[in-house]
């Protein structure tokens, strides 16, 4: 196997807006749940999206709604891309009964049966193998569904990544894993973490299918995970791939991000940022500064719905609380 160029593509006017209307809507449902977090109306942790949204965008894009999409716990914008509402993401975060887990899950366990959307964990490389696990079974019921695994550059050094990896590719199941390397692995940065820098090339010690993109435009995803789908779909085994992109905020809502060198966050923000990036496409495809305004403030009146749901919704039943603890014989 070993590495792989994907082709380039031609994405229609259409698919930009719309995807550009995704991103900005998973941009400001997180940065309305940073305000949340800080007025306390959302507790315990919270990792925001935000600066990576191309990657989930771009990857969902590539998908079919029938496949399974497995992801860590900076979760938010992977379940609004995969189509859970903004009101009842907003109303998880927030713990309450509307929410997508009936409040039971908060910002790091949703999940959706309907959207195929499996959560959401909060051990580190932990939820790897479950991604094994999906593509095993659509392999199994000969279904044609693949399973997409996200998980971060630090989840890349964990040993339940390797197994699931090495048992992906000995049964050549209908997987992608995406590393999304956004330079830290909570503080610590790539460089200070593993010698080998690219997550990638930890599939061409089992023989897989890999390669490594930059991840802020949200076309590149596209055509990446999409070329990538294609080989599992078509039954020639897993993909490993490391998207590069970049968090703006720290790794959840306690840590300040002192770790970062002056000026980096500015650079990134200047040069890679994903909505600015789509906003050019659309320009050079001739929309209009006031289409992309009226998408801008179409999103805010959706995320201001959201939050304002989430706060006037009840608070889930206590005596409800062990029901999803085990299943139903």
């Amino acid at each position: 196997m070993g590495e792989a160029v994907a082709p380039e593509v031609v994405v229609s006017r259409e698919d930009l807006l719309v995807w550009y209307e995704q991103m900005a809507l998973i941009r400001r449902v997180e940065e309305l749940a940073a305000k949340a977090y800080t007025l306390r109306k959302i507790l315990g942790f919270c990792h925001l999206y935000i600066g990576q949204e191309a990657v989930a965008v771009g990857a969902v894009a590539a998908l079919e709604p029938k496949d399974q999409l497995i992801t860590a716990y900076r979760l938010h914008g992977h379940a609004l891309a995969k189509g859970i509402s903004p009101r009842a993401v907003m109303a998880e975060l927030f713990g309450k009964e509307t929410g997508a887990t009936h409040g039971i899950g908060g910002s790091m366990h949703m999940a959706s049966k309907e959207h195929e959307f499996w959560g959401g964990y909060g051990i580190v490389g932990g939820h790897v193998p479950l991604g094994a696990g999906a593509a095993f079974a659509n392999k199994y019921s000969g279904d044609g569904r693949v399973s997409i695994t996200f998980l971060g550059d630090g989840a890349a050094q964990q040993g339940a990544f390797y197994e699931a990896i090495c048992m992906a590719q000995l049964w050549k199941l209908p997987a992608i894993f995406v590393v999304e390397n956004n330079y830290y692995a909570m503080g610590t940065s790539l460089e200070r973490q593993s010698f080998l820098t690219d997550m990638s090339k930890r599939g061409a010690g089992v023989g897989m299918m890999h390669w490594q993109f930059e991840a802020f435009d949200v076309v590149d995803v596209y055509r990446n995970i999409k070329h990538a789908v294609d080989h599992a779909r078509s039954g020639q085994g897993p993909v490993l791939l490391e998207a590069v992109t970049y968090r703006y905020r720290g790794h959840s809502m306690s840590d300040p991000a002192k770790y970062r060198a002056e000026g980096e966050l500015d650079t990134h923000k200047k040069e890679h940022d994903g909505l600015k990036i789509v906003e050019n496409r659309l320009r050079d495809l001739g929309v209009s500064d006031d289409e992309i305004k009226a998408i801008k403030d179409r999103v805010a009146e959706v995320a201001k719905d959201a939050y304002d749901f989430a706060e006037s919704s009840p608070e889930p039943d206590a005596t409800k609380l062990y029901d999803y603890i085990y299943a139903e014989p």
